[in-house]
């Protein structure tokens, strides 16, 4: 038992441990960047070393006023409060269900669905479209780009076509994917974070996202001529229904822990009838997926719990009382909100931590200017989804390095859909587009503790 006292605030001194883990991960990727090792510089100091530097940090603030057991006792508070627990299940049962549904074969049949279906005077915006299918239905953006990437480079050296084109056109619609999949880890942090529903927020996103794809595509096809697929694309359609069910079902507001429970239970029904795996196949399957995703379980703990020290020292009243000065109406919430996210996506290359960081700091001014909650997803999954797309340093550009061996400048240059998307989603913005009916008629959304009220549908 603590004796409750006034306690010291530190004001953006608060954000210490989060600077020490920025100063870690990010200062030693770029020393090994200028020492030479390319797409390996970020991985010799993982972020989860940072973090737990940034941890040991925290155990030293807070002064007399504030004991270790107490410190501990406030890491522990932020790091294991409903929100976040609830976001690490859904992220295991995602990681099962992509488990099981890749173990029986539902990537590469997605892949070859698509390739078969692309007609030759539009193979780099159908290339794109597929890419953002895959996406969408699997959830990763590097296991679109792992799975289709390979084929876009075998057909642009075939076909003498535009190599940097070819790969960009796979990165955009993994980023497109990567942004609205409803199994995501950036929609599953983003829906968390802003207190919405993920088929909200779907519907909120994928409009932009819709007019941004349909751009590229008509892009693609001027800037790109069409060449003939060769190879074997066969497929069993069969095992496209876990993505499909997994899509479909979303949208109709099915409980998230129930649809990715009956998800796993399709795709190893599936897996068995067509004999991909058995009994411990299907078990392995799945702790294999769960196993993919351990390390945004950890690193989503870790940065709820520094980030709990951070608003018990006061950093967060500091900040938001900074950006609440600043920031006098709507369409300058949504810009910094959209200017944070991006930041922090810069520095981390990691639009999932992106989001996690951000979401709490910007949900005061969502309040304060009543913007939905789906409206405040869907920018923060969009703008650490165009960042992610676009950083030299980030996951998705250094795996398209590697299948190319073409410079990453290249490769942003063509990445075409996320330089669309940002336009589309800063017009909204600055004209005041996407406004819910909620917001035109005055509806408050949130109660004095910032909590999202639940609103009658």
């Amino acid at each position: 038992m603590f004796v409750e006292t006034k306690k010291k605030s530190y004001g953006w001194k608060g954000f210490f441990p989060l600077i020490v883990f920025l100063l870690v991960y990010l200062g030693s990727g770029l020393f090994y960047t200028a020492m030479g090792l390319g797409g390996d510089a970020f991985k010799q100091v993982p972020r989860v070393t940072g973090l737990v530097a940034a941890l040991l940090v925290s155990m030293l603030m807070g002064g007399k006023e504030r004991n270790l057991e107490y410190r501990m006792d406030t890491f522990c508070k932020g790091m294991a409060n409903e929100g976040t627990m609830i976001m690490i299940a859904v992220f295991l049962l995602a990681g099962a269900f992509s488990g099981v549904a890749k173990a029986m074969g539902g990537v590469e049949a997605t892949a070859n669905l698509g390739l078969s279906l692309v007609p030759a005077q539009f193979l780099m915006g159908g290339i794109f479209l597929i890419s953002a299918f895959a996406a969408t239905a699997m959830g990763t953006s590097m296991g679109t780009i792992s799975a289709i990437g390979p084929i876009a480079v075998a057909v642009a050296e075939g076909a003498n076509l535009n190599m940097a084109i070819a790969i960009g056109s796979v990165l955009g619609g993994a980023m497109f994917g990567d942004n609205l999949s409803m199994i995501s880890d950036t929609t599953i942090a983003a829906t968390r974070g802003c207190g919405c529903e993920m088929r909200d927020k779907f519907k909120m996103n994928g409009l932009m996202a819709l007019i941004a794809a349909i751009v590229t595509v008509v892009l693609l096809t001027i800037v790109s001529p069409g060449a003939e697929l060769t190879g074997d694309f066969s497929y069993d359609i069969v095992k496209v229904i876990p993505y499909l069910f997994i899509l479909v079902f979303a949208l109709t507001g099915c409980n998230v822990f129930v649809l990715l429970l009956a998800g796993v239970i399709v795709a190893g029904v599936i897996g068995f009838a067509t004999g991909a795996f058995t009994l411990p196949g299907f078990a392995q399957a799945i702790t294999n997926g769960m196993a993919g995703m351990y390390e945004i379980c950890i690193v989503t703990l870790l940065m709820r719990g520094i980030g709990g020290v951070a608003e018990e020292l006061g950093a967060i009243d500091w900040m938001v009382g900074k950006m609440v000065s600043r920031v006098k109406t709507r369409k300058g919430a949504e810009y910094m909100t959209a200017g944070m996210v991006s930041l922090f996506d810069l520095a981390l290359a990691n639009n999932t931590i992106a989001i996690l960081m951000a979401s709490p700091l910007v949900r005061p001014l969502a309040a304060e200017h009543n913007i939905a909650p789906k409206r405040m997803a869907s920018l923060l999954d969009i703008f650490s989804c165009i960042v992610q797309g676009i950083i030299p340093h980030g996951g998705q550009i250094l795996l398209c390095i590697t299948l190319t061996e073409l410079s990453p400048f290249a490769i942003m240059g063509a990445n075409f859909y996320v330089y669309i998307l940002a336009v589309v989603s800063l017009a909204t913005i600055q004209f005041g587009l996407m406004r819910t009916k909620e917001e035109k008629e005055g509806i408050k959304m949130y109660d004095e503790n910032e909590e999202v009220i639940a609103l009658k549908k």
